[in-house]
């Protein structure tokens, strides 16, 4: 621990700009005392709010009448003696509480998520728990919010806890059959049980680790890109979707140079849908096949697709067909359904799409809404349940069921490796739950953070 790790830390922890009340918070060891001199009066009952009068303590002229509440530690966020002073929220007297905290000794403003690091290396929270609070402030949708508060409740973390103590089982189990190898009774007893065990825990990592990818997705957003060949109505229906117009719409192929994206809520579920340049055979203009090439790149990250076809576009032209991977979902959609009548008809067969619609009349809109929502749901559905929602935490636990998988299959192994592999699974868990110095992680973690939190 160093010396910023014991200053006392003060930030603005409501949203800026003006605002009925402002709060500011502070945490550290001289939180107490700056109390005092701000209000000029013992400290007040713990844990109630209660009126005061702040004044700078160098000039003894009026800050703000405040509600203000002391926090002693252990039993506060930070593990550590708090306060809250809840202001009037104008800038004036906001920027006059923080000058003057800045010039009282031993305080000094707070570094992005600071308050959230003294809460882990003070075991308020765990690594998990503090990536799932980074989640909850970062949350846009229903299904977003229901996994940072499963990880931030402890779900997660418990079921690691078990885990370590299961490893921890085995790992002594090892060492007593290193112990005794000279005694076979004493040695082939100890490790009796392990490959059953062994087998049940990797089971169960495999298991979690499953659930935790479309978890994953719907923390980051479910991919949905539009494509297809030029002037279909791609950049339309990424308007429609949107509210509002994103893309730029022309008659003119080639139009859209790059991808676009929105993010929106479909039904609780974080969806970014992208827009691409349209894809045709041959261009003699380099700037759209940089955007087709970029075009099929989306594709190939996508979870979805939305495929869009037109019956005034002749398709057999533009080599548009075959574009997309393995993998992703696609739904066919059939767009400019007003033209269909006035047009020859080159689609016999309108049940080979998923939708007939026109974003100019907006007909099938809904359906095709429906489909998608569908989809997304059969693909990513059951993510709230899961226990881990970050790739990182998922390549953890991963790395932690290789390590046992290879003890399972190899008893020929020396008893000294197979421990050493037990204890490697063991090293894992810990980073995953933050026991060992992961330095360089929480500096990236935290930069996801507001000051104030």
């Amino acid at each position: 621990m160093n010396q910023r790790d014991i200053d006392t830390i003060f930030a603005l922890s409501s949203g800026a700009g003006v605002a009925a009340v402002a709060v500011v918070r502070l945490s550290g060891p001289a939180t107490a005392d700056i109390l005092c001199r701000l209000t000029g009066r013992p400290l007040p009952p713990a844990r109630k709010l209660v009126l005061r009068t702040l004044r700078d303590p160098a000039e003894g002229s009026i800050i703000d009448e405040a509600l203000v509440t002391w926090l002693p530690g252990p039993g506060t966020f930070s593990g550590e003696d708090m306060a809250e002073l809840h202001v009037h929220g104008s800038r004036a007297v906001v920027d006059c509480l923080l000058g003057v905290l800045s010039g009282l000794d031993g305080a000094r403003p707070a570094e992005a998520g600071e308050f959230t690091r003294r809460a882990l290396l003070n075991g308020r929270l765990d690594l998990v728990q503090v990536e799932a609070l980074a989640d909850l402030l970062r949350a846009e949708t229903r299904v977003q919010h229901k996994l940072a508060l499963s990880g931030l409740a402890g779900e997660g973390s418990r079921r690691v806890e078990s885990w370590r103590r299961q490893v921890t089982e085995l790992l002594a189990l090892l060492e007593a059959a290193i112990d005794f190898v000279e005694e076979e009774d004493v040695a082939e007893r100890a490790l009796t049980d392990v490959p059953r065990r062994v087998a049940a825990l990797v089971d169960e990592f495999e298991g979690v680790a499953r659930a935790a990818r479309p978890a994953e997705r719907m923390r980051e957003g479910v991919r949905v890109v539009i494509a297809g060949p030029p002037n279909v109505g791609k950049s339309s229906l990424l308007n429609w979707l949107a509210g509002r117009p994103v893309a730029i719409v022309s008659d003119s192929p080639g139009t859209t140079r790059d991808v676009l994206e929105v993010r929106l809520d479909l039904d609780g579920m974080a969806v970014t849908v992208f827009d691409t340049a349209g894809l045709r055979g041959r261009t003699a203009d380099e700037i759209e096949r940089v955007g087709m090439a970029r075009a099929q790149e989306a594709l190939t990250e996508a979870d979805v697709v939305l495929w869009l076809h037109a019956p005034d576009v002749r398709e057999a032209d533009v080599d548009a067909q075959g574009r997309v991977p393995d993998g992703p979902a696609v739904l066919h959609l059939l767009n400019k359904a007003d033209l269909l009548d006035s047009i020859p008809q080159r689609y016999p067969d309108e049940a080979g799409f998923d939708a007939i619609i026109s974003v100019k009349t907006e007909a099938g809109l809904d359906k095709m809404l429906g489909r998608l929502r569908t989809l997304v749901g059969e693909r990513f559905g059951g993510a709230e349940s899961a226990l881990f929602a970050r790739a990182r935490q998922r390549r953890k636990i991963e790395a932690a069921a290789k390590e046992l998988r290879l003890l399972a299959e190899r008893p020929d192994l020396p008893l000294e490796v197979r421990a050493e592999l037990a204890r490697a699974a063991l090293r894992h868990l810990d980073e995953l739950i933050g026991r060992v110095d992961v330095e360089d992680l929480l500096d990236h973690i935290f930069a996801e953070f507001c000051i104030g939190k």
